[in-house]
């Protein structure tokens, strides 16, 4: 088997780098906005820097708001319960929210999906 030439290496850490450098523009964007989760966001961006910056992957980790979300989940696959209830009341207060703004029953029922879906997964990882 052989391995990649330096040229098509380069171009996969663009690559990676680019899908970090974009899940982490929509982390940020899901602290502004509850519908849009920001620690899925994060280790992708995690993942991603793994595959094309040590020096943006070690800075994400070593950041004390995400770092430590993104070593439990690396580590154990776990979610600690003060972000699993601030995740899963976010989500109910945009769904409160999208009721009393008189959102369109279609819309609630997508949002009521997309975010039971989303709330069962964070529920159901174990506890850090």
């Amino acid at each position: 088997m052989s391995s990649l030439s330096g040229n098509q290496s380069r171009i996969f850490r663009v690559l990676w780098l680019m899908m970090g450098t974009l899940a982490l523009i929509l982390a940020a964007l899901g602290v502004i906005l509850p519908v849009l989760p920001t620690t899925p966001f994060v280790l992708i961006a995690a993942f991603a820097f793994s595959r094309s910056s040590p020096r943006l992957h070690a800075w994400l980790e070593n950041n004390p708001t995400f770092g430590p979300v993104i070593i439990n989940w690396r580590e154990t696959g776990s979610i600690a319960p003060k972000i699993k209830v601030l995740a899963v009341g976010m989500m109910l207060a945009v769904f409160v929210l999208s009721l009393v703004t008189g959102v369109k029953p279609l819309i609630l029922i997508v949002q009521a999906v997309c975010m039971g879906g989303a709330a069962a997964f964070i529920l159901t990882r174990p506890n850090h």
